[in-house]
């Protein structure tokens, strides 16, 4: 029977309370808040297979992450780097990529009280894409690529893509045109000949 294993008491309070609010947050990637759930479970008394139950994850996944926070704390959640593979982001610019995809581009026009479509940067990109996204964040200081985005957004279930249109008019008379039945270009009208008989020439 595997000895009982708990999470250590937090060193100070400034690590209880990182690990309290990650294990609270809704934008912080998925594996670091499960992460810390385990501990803090653990802190309110749990054991080992009460918090594999509540937290739908395997025993072991529970001491693994137990261990790794008794020996290296906060800094023992993260995924450890695989030889050859780019350096791993930290727990913070993951959120902040998160948080990024998630905000409105700059160059998206909002609509104003008065009714007016305005930008609030006329030069930025008006919808994101995994280029912008990836670009915005290098600029942020998060060394970054397309691809590594990409990852990280597809395990959050985020989306980048806005599939409405934002240039939809509020104005009451508005009116969209009725579909047209076909999409091929309609033929000319043709005049028809007037039944009337002419006049003989003279």
């Amino acid at each position: 029977m595997p000895a009982f294993l708990s999470a250590r008491p937090p060193r100070d309070p400034a690590e209880e309370k990182k690990i309290r609010q990650l294990a609270g947050a809704r934008h912080a990637p998925a594996d670091w808040i499960l992460r810390a759930r385990i501990i803090t479970a653990s802190w309110a008394g749990q054991r080992t297979i009460q918090i594999a139950t509540e937290l739908e994850c395997h025993p072991k996944t529970v001491r693994r992450w137990l261990h790794r926070f008794n020996t290296d704390g906060l800094d023992g959640l993260a995924d450890r780097p695989i030889p050859g593979r780019p350096r791993r982001l930290s727990q913070t610019e993951r959120s902040q990529i998160i948080a990024l995809a998630r905000s409105i581009p700059p160059g998206r026009p909002e609509r104003t009280p008065g009714g007016a479509l305005v930008a609030a940067d006329t030069d930025g990109c008006a919808q994101w894409t995994l280029d912008t996204l990836a670009e915005t964040a290098r600029v942020q200081g998060i060394a970054v690529g397309r691809s590594q985005v990409r990852r990280i957004l597809r395990a959050e279930r985020v989306r980048w893509r806005r599939t409405r249109s934002w240039a939809t008019s509020t104005d009451p008379q508005f009116a969209p045109k009725e579909r047209r039945s076909s999409s091929s270009t309609p033929s000319r009208p043709t005049t028809r000949r007037s039944s009337a008989p002419t006049s003989s020439a003279r």
